[in-house]
């Protein structure tokens, strides 16, 4: 008994002393936020201090010292993050989690973005290299120097953080270009209903943007077939009603090996699938010129909408050296802040959304497969051996082929496989961010040193990838609107004009040239303000052809609408709008929904719901929920019929096809309904949603919440959603609105979690220019992206209740100068 006893004491100890060890282990993996630290690459010391909204203020004696420790500061609250983008970007995840992220893998290294991102960074003038030396230099002397513990993610996973080059900042450009710059998602998702539509139901499919014709009259189904592109080519139907049999691709399995890859694996499917595609994606931002507020100066707003992450794809920093001083919203992997202000000037971006990116059926030499035609007969194909390395795996060696356009795409995309003959034709991308001279860096560093409007402007003239919709103002009242980035001229020609893929061995389908920058669209905002929220910036007498895939502009007339209703704003205002929840197409499809007559069991409950709702996508009411299920049934009744359902699940969930489903019932396009009454469809939809509804909710209506349904997530790479990890990692909060509202809360239909908000407002932001230590700011996680600290979501119920922190430039700390809440750290050379 005495050896059992002593046993037992034993266990416990050894339990007790594994707790001390994990607990000293994460004590030494929290940020140190206070004391001195030796930062070897310092030129002069730096502080860094914290002030009561958690901004890191750093002061340096040269802007060379301020990016350095803006690279010390990112590497040591965002150091997963980091290694994160810099295996993304290289294509090297798989090296750390096995098979499940080789498709990934195998996108980067065919677009080539380390290469893209050296040849941009070699062609940078030497002060825009240094900034992003001194930035590299500083993440890679806290990981050598620093003295933190590395985070869990680096011990779960086993890895060391790798060496952050200069060039890798590039690179990180880049990838936001991904993100936000181009459509061969839509190109690709045209093409690949063509195989079953004819082209007047493809227009009604992905129709243009209001007001506008199709951009292209081209007989699309007609051309692929007679091409031969298909795997299988059915007949295209006459109308929507005659549907073709389900003999279309199949969507790939998701065959992890490891759970852990799940969230990266659905985020390459999303760059893989729908890159480039505008339905849904955007931001808003406006400013209003001193004539329209209570101050006399002017007022800027920004909410940039971009997808939910844990640590949030931001952090706050202010940078103040001699002859720099500017506070907002920094990107971890770069030396400059994005968004904010200097002392003279602000700014905010949304996405412009021009046609940047086109797609080319390469056709392959019968004879020779190696060789693809060009305007000059057959070329052979550029080629470049790239070895992936395998976590419990062989490296696997995968051959990047490029063509006289771009590198060739369906090599590393398996959707187009499962579409196309790849025997017969490839598909190859051509993509202007690649290009050697993007020195959107360049333009980064530029705008941080801006004090007017004109200044701004003129930084943006080097600003390349992705275009963006800058709103600006200054304290001197000058306000302005210009888009920023360079976009290609397609000829007279050109009857496709990048809407679709085209035959890549037609010379009239290549780029004409581009826009000059003092032709991009602009505004003085003669009429007192200015708003963007992705729709078509541009005039109606506006004579170049930048696109036609602009996101319908139910965010902009709302926004309009909210500015002018008063005669003067303040930043009560502001807030306000930003904050707005009322859907305006929600409240376009209402009437059809109560207008339902149904003898479901829960049909009277729900229609009781929906009295008195008026489109408000409130997170505590059923009502939304509701609605939201049926708009999606609706859909999936609709459309997916015609499409076949293969087809229909591979492009559903990032496109929702709201735009057909409207146009169906309000009469435009009643093909889309078959043989069944439409009314049908909607009674229809309305029973399958409250079916849905009751098994996930339960019985009862009263008891169903939109904000249930409606979780803003922000899911952690790797860990969200693996249990019981994902409950440690993730960030969720409630929330209402919808894909349409101000406030927006983009779901993706076909997530496991169909109603959960994925993409939002990543920030916001509003800036006073009566008053700049007035500004304010919020986002949606936490400064700190070390789980186990207090910082890593304490923003979190406030972005919820639409509530802000104040964006103040601070004197630098001093012993007479309280209020930096106890948080001052010294980097010492």
């Amino acid at each position: 008994m005495k050896w059992i006893k002593r046993l037992g004491w034993l266990v416990l100890v050894l339990v007790l002393l594994a707790g001390i060890a994990a607990g000293i282990r994460i004590w030494r993996s929290l940020p140190v936020l206070d004391g001195a630290i030796r930062a070897p690459g310092l030129q002069a010391a730096v502080t860094v201090a914290r002030d009561e909204a958690d901004i890191a203020h750093i002061f340096a004696a040269s802007p060379r010292d301020a990016w350095y420790a803006l690279g010390w500061t990112h590497a040591q609250e965002r150091g997963w993050q980091l290694e994160t983008q810099r295996r993304v970007m290289r294509g090297e995840l798989s090296e750390v989690l096995g098979g499940a992220t080789l498709d990934l893998d195998r996108l980067m290294r065919t677009l080539g973005i380390v290469q893209a991102a050296r040849r941009q960074y070699q062609g940078l003038p030497a002060e825009a290299r240094a900034a992003l030396e001194a930035y590299a230099q500083g993440i890679n002397d806290f990981h050598a120097n620093g003295g933190q513990a590395l985070p869990p993610e680096f011990l779960i996973l086993g890895v060391q953080p790798g060496p952050w080059l200069p060039e890798d900042s590039v690179g990180w450009l880049l990838m936001m270009a991904l993100d936000l710059g181009g459509n061969w998602g839509t190109e690709f998702a045209r093409l690949t209903a063509a195989e079953v539509l004819d082209t007047g139901a493809l227009w009604e499919l992905f129709p243009p943007y209001p007001g506008e014709p199709p951009a292209s009259d081209v007989d699309f189904a007609s051309l692929y077939r007679e091409l031969g592109v298909y795997r299988n080519t059915p007949a295209p139907q006459s109308t929507p009603s005659g549907v073709a049999a389900d003999t279309g691709p199949q969507r790939p399995a998701a065959s992890l090996r490891e759970p852990a890859a799940q969230p990266l694996l659905a985020w390459a499917r999303a760059l893989a699938d729908s890159a480039g595609n505008v339905d849904g994606k955007g931001s808003n931002n406006w400013v209003v010129a001193g004539t329209r507020t209570a101050s006399g100066k002017p007022l800027l707003a920004n909410d940039p909408h971009l997808g939910l992450g844990a640590p949030a794809l931001w952090y706050f920093a202010r940078l103040h050296a001699p002859g720099l001083d500017v506070i907002g919203a920094s990107l971890p992997g770069l030396p400059f802040v994005v968004l904010g202000r200097t002392r003279g000037a602000a700014w905010g971006f949304t996405n412009t959304g021009p046609d940047v990116q086109d797609l080319y059926l390469e056709r392959i030499d019968p004879g020779d497969p190696d060789r693809y035609r060009t305007p000059d007969g057959w070329a052979a194909f550029t080629k470049r051996t790239e070895i992936i390395r395998v976590r419990g795996a062989d490296p696997v060696t995968h051959v990047v082929r490029s063509t006289r356009h771009g590198p060739v795409l369906s090599d590393a995309q398996p959707q187009h496989a499962r579409v196309l003959d790849l025997s017969r034709h490839v598909l190859a991308l051509r993509w202007s961010a690649l290009d050697a001279d993007n020195h959107t860096a360049l333009a980064g560093l530029l705008m941080n040193q801006a004090q007017t409007v004109a200044e701004l402007r003129e930084a943006g003239r080097y600003y390349h990838s992705p275009m963006q919709s800058v709103v600006m103002a200054d304290s001197q009242g000058n306000v302005g609107f210009k888009a920023l980035g360079k976009v290609p001229l397609r000829g007279t020609h050109n009857d496709i004009r990048g809407v679709a893929p085209a035959p890549g061995w037609e010379a009239r389908y290549d780029w004409a040239g581009w826009l000059p920058y003092e032709d991009t669209p602009q505004s003085d905002v003669p009429d007192g303000w200015f708003a963007t929220a992705n729709q078509r910036v541009m005039p109606a007498d506006y004579p170049h052809f930048l696109g036609q895939d602009w996101v319908v502009p139910y965010r902009y007339e709302r926004i309009a609408e909210l500015l002018e209703r008063l005669p003067k704003h303040d930043v009560a205002s502001m807030r306000e709008i930003q904050g707005d929840i009322w859907s305006p197409a929600t409240a376009r499809l209402l009437p059809f929904l109560l207008d339902v007559q149904s003898g479901h069991p829960l049909a009277a409950e729900a229609l009781a719901a929906l009295a008195g709702f008026d489109g408000t996508m409130g997170a505590n009411s059923p009502a939304p929920l509701i609605f939201a299920a049926w708009a999606d049934e609706l859909a999936r009744g609709l459309v997916g019929p015609h499409l076949g359902q293969a087809r229909f699940d591979m492009l559903y969930g990032r496109r929702s096809f709201r735009a057909t489903v409207e146009s169906t019932l309000e009469g435009r396009t009643p093909g889309w309904c078959g043989a069944l009454d439409c009314r049908e469809h909607v009674r229809e939809a309305f029973e399958r949603a409250l079916d849905r509804l009751r098994n996930r909710y339960g019985g009862s209506v009263d008891e169903w919440r939109w904000g249930e349904a409606h979780v803003a997530i922000s899911s952690h790479r790797p860990f969200g959603n693996v249990p019981p990890l994902d409950r440690v990692f993730d960030v969720r909060v409630p929330t209402g609105g919808d894909s349409y509202t101000v406030n927006v809360g983009q779901y993706n239909l076909a997530d496991g979690e169909p109603f959960a908000n994925r993409h939002a407002a990543s920030l916001r932001a509003i800036y006073d220019l009566g008053d700049p230590d007035a500004s304010l700011f919020i986002y949606q996680t936490g400064q700190s992206g070390v789980v186990f600290s207090s910082r890593y979501r304490d923003m979190r119920d406030e972005w919820a209740a639409l509530e802000y922190r104040p964006l103040r430039l601070r004197e630098p700390p001093r012993a007479d100068r309280p209020g930096w809440a106890g948080h001052v750290l010294q980097l010492r050379p």
